[in-house]
Order: C-alpha cells, then sequence, then structure tokens
C-alpha cells in the first residue's frame, strides 16, 4: 500500500497548514499506522495549546485553565496509546507555568 501523505488523505491536507512542522510528521505517522484516531487526538491537542497560549495573552486565565485541563485529559489518553508526546509535553509544561 502507498504512503499516504497531504496529497491522498483530507485530513493530512487540512492539518499541514494549521499545525507546527515538529507535529505534522506525528501526524503522519499516526495516519499511516492506520491510527487516524490518535492523529486527530493529537491535533486536538495542538489546538488546545495554542488556545491556552492565546487566552493567557489576553488575561482570560479562567479560560486558560478550562483548556489546559482538556488537553491535559487528551495528553493522558496518549500516553496510554504510547504516543510520543514528548514536544506536546514540552509546549504544555511551558504554558501551565504561566497560567495563575
Amino acid at each position: 500500500m502507498a504512503k499516504i501523505n497531504s496529497k491522498n488523505n483530507n485530513f493530512l491536507f487540512s492539518a499541514k497548514d494549521v499545525t507546527s512542522h515538529i507535529i505534522y510528521p506525528l501526524l503522519v505517522e499516526l495516519v499511516n499506522s492506520d491510527r487516524e484516531d490518535l492523529a486527530k487526538l493529537v491535533k486536538q491537542v495542538d489546538y488546545l495549546l495554542v488556545y491556552t497560549s492565546t487566552c493567557i495573552k489576553q488575561k482570560d486565565f479562567k479560560s486558560a485553565k478550562e483548556s489546559i485541563k482538556g488537553a491535559e485529559e487528551k495528553l493522558s489518553i496518549l500516553k496510554e496509546e504510547k504516543v510520543d508526546t514528548s514536544y506536546l509535553d514540552h509546549i504544555y509544561e511551558g504554558i501551565k507555568k504561566k497560567i495563575k
């Protein structure tokens, strides 16, 4: 079977523009391992972390706490499934320190 990439997969095509260059290869790896469900979860965590960072910049700490909690729950699911979340963990820890 041919390798799945952004040219032949709608999910990867849409994710390529909105995810970081470090997250995208993880998405490709998961989709090619027939784990698109986990790839969608990675994309959700990435979005939640960006949203949390935006909330902190706007001094909306209540929304930041809610969204970081959602990211934490999704990260734990990914860790249970043995997905490499090292980059996401690094970003998560940095953002969590900024929440008051």
